[in-house]
């Protein structure tokens, strides 16, 4: 039983969609998802030829790499995020990686696109090896989540889950994952501004309702800096804020824990939301899923960690 992954690392960060994206990089995706791959290489050739190799110009030719990932063409893939990563690396010489966002969004394309097509081609081993290595070197920067992601997409599935941090939270105080122990677990990481994961809610209340105390889940989250139409806020009034938001819109899932932090986001490489994961009585991960699921999708993994019909 193994659901569709590939699709979701396509996502970008929530600061990167926050903001308007380059004019390139719009225009190349349209190009590519007319199918026109030829078309998108001479418009970001062009650029280039215009206006030199800078940051914008790095995340429209991620972008090409991205492609020929979907289109099962690893060999141009993986080339033209080696090329990606390069010119990134370059770039990384004289500024930092987090000034702006094309340039992590590039960078964090093409160690994506390099380790999905090394696992693709059954050299896994190779693509954890090559994760391992670019989370610890990138570990202070804002793509350490994002590749965390793609090497829990690779390894996490049978192996017992990471520890969420307990030290700050919102309504009750969740239990930490060895106290659920005998029971099946759901972790649901939600954003405030998530609509996915609003409209995920249902389904986790429907399920809790069918499965009652055999089913426990907690809704981990974390503060992003602003609250409602992208105003900044603090720490404190963010969370003021989230508070709202959970019992709004997540009200219906009965006995929702909501243990808040950073470092569980970054552990968990919940870069995309909402994120989930499905742990069995034993504290074994049996599903770990970036993107919102139906409830026809999620049920089969709780029925069968409690082997229920």
């Amino acid at each position: 039983m193994k659901l569709l992954l590939i699709p979701m690392i396509f996502a970008a960060s929530f600061l990167a969609s926050a903001q308007p994206r380059p004019p390139i990089v719009r225009e190349t995706r349209v190009v590519l998802a007319r199918g026109d791959f030829e078309g998108a290489v001479r418009r970001v050739e062009d650029y280039a030829a215009r206006e030199g190799r800078n940051a914008a110009w790095l995340e429209a030719h991620s972008w090409l790499a991205r492609n020929r990932l979907a289109a099962k063409e690893y060999g141009a893939a993986n080339e033209i995020a080696q090329r990606t990563r390069d010119a990134a690396l370059a770039m990384l010489k004289s500024r930092a990686l987090d000034d702006e966002t094309s340039l992590p969004l590039a960078l964090g394309a093409s160690i994506e696109v390099q380790a999905q097509a090394l696992h693709a081609q059954g050299q896994t081993s190779e693509a954890v090896a090559f994760l391992q290595e670019e989370v610890a070197r990138w570990r202070e920067t804002s793509i350490r989540t994002r590749i965390q992601k793609n090497l829990n997409l690779i390894t996490l599935e049978g192996k017992p889950a990471p520890a969420l941090e307990m030290d700050e939270w919102l309504g009750a105080r969740p239990p930490a994952l060895g106290a659920l122990r005998g029971k099946t677990v759901i972790l649901f990481f939600w954003a405030h501004w998530c609509g996915d994961c609003k409209q995920q809610a249902p389904a986790l209340a429907q399920l809790k309702a069918e499965f009652g105390e055999r089913l426990a889940i907690v809704g981990p989250t974390q503060p992003y800096g602003y609250v409602a139409g992208g105003e900044e806020a603090t720490r404190e009034d963010e969370l003021k804020y989230i508070e709202t938001i959970r019992a709004k819109h997540f009200g219906e899932i009965p006995g929702l824990s909501v243990p808040v932090s950073e470092e569980t986001f970054r552990n968990w490489g919940a870069s995309t939301t909402p994120t989930l994961s499905v742990i069995d009585p034993s504290g074994i991960v049996r599903l770990y899923h970036p993107g919102k699921l139906t409830y026809e999708q999620l049920r089969p993994y709780i029925a069968q960690t409690l082997r229920t019909d």
